[in-house]
């Protein structure tokens, strides 16, 4: 693989851009530095061998793969990336916050959660999911509460991209939906916290009737471990009077990636996206301020 030549601070986007081209063995390297990068900068290259489970000669063709000369080099590059991309302070506010104070924790806290998202979430979980919506006779989403918002914008992305979708968010309803569903439609399950009892019966009842479902919850969730594909978002809640839920864009941006993956490997789907901005345009008005 060539080098590439990029400046110290796109580090991390040179790793996750090289990761699906590594070896397995260099790409066990990638996912602990991902998940442990401030720990990574302080250790010798034994220790980060050991960690990974590879060789030390591993790490060194992770480094080079990644464009360093080698481990001291790479150490460099990911110290200045995390001096240049400090943590956004966590989302917490008291009364005598000003507007000006508690715009920016809104909007830090929101950055750090996608960012936290994006920087662990599971490339072939997406593919496979993208697979999976692509060929559906119909996608059901299920969730509550914020969830439900999220299921129908989802909603919104599928009937644009000609896909048959139906949001529930009534427990009955789900249940209902469940048992008339076959492994020629997939459930979609959306849950923030994971542990919904409601929707751990419908995942069952799907499931015995043959339908495949994908979750969007947090990782070690009761909900991701019953579903047949889990797409994990871990999003650390706020337990306090009033919740922006970061959370709830985070779910957001992942149905808008699988949107983008099924645009583009669903046939014909380009072409009808176009026509509807076609036809759309007639319904907006030609004045500009």
């Amino acid at each position: 693989m060539s080098e590439l030549n990029l400046r110290p601070r796109n580090i991390i986007r040179a790793m996750e851009t090289c990761r699906e081209q590594m070896r397995r063995s260099e790409r066990k390297v990638a996912d602990y530095i991902l998940a442990n990068r401030k720990e990574v900068i302080h250790m010798r290259i034994v220790d980060l061998a050991q960690e990974a489970h590879v060789s030390e000669p591993t790490v060194v063709r992770f480094c080079r793969a990644v464009g360093c000369d080698g481990f001291q080099n790479f150490k460099v590059a990911l110290a200045q990336h995390i001096a240049h991309s400090p943590e956004y302070e966590e989302f917490s506010f008291g009364d005598e916050d000003s507007a000006r104070q508690y715009t920016f924790k809104v909007f830090d806290s929101t950055m750090e959660a996608l960012k936290k998202v994006r920087d662990n979430i599971e490339v072939a979980a997406i593919e496979q999911a993208v697979e999976l919506l692509s060929n559906a006779r119909r996608v059901e989403f299920y969730g509550f509460g914020a969830s439900a918002a999220v299921a129908t914008d989802a909603q919104h992305n599928l009937f644009r991209l000609q896909i048959s979708a139906s949001v529930y968010s009534d427990p009955h309803v789900q249940a209902m939906s469940a048992m008339s569903l076959n492994q020629q439609d997939v459930v979609v399950v959306i849950s923030q916290s994971g542990r919904t009892k409601a929707l751990l019966d419908a995942i069952n009842l799907a499931k015995r009737n043959g339908a495949p479902v994908i979750a969007l919850a947090p990782s070690g969730s009761p909900v991701a471990a019953e579903a047949d594909l889990a797409i994990y978002i871990d999003v650390d809640m706020d337990e306090g009077d009033y919740t922006p839920l970061p959370s709830r864009l985070a779910h957001m941006a992942v149905l808008d990636i699988l949107a983008v993956g099924i645009s583009r490997s669903k046939a014909g789907v380009r072409e009808h996206l176009k026509t509807i901005e076609k036809g759309l345009q007639v319904l907006r008005t030609d004045i500009k301020e």
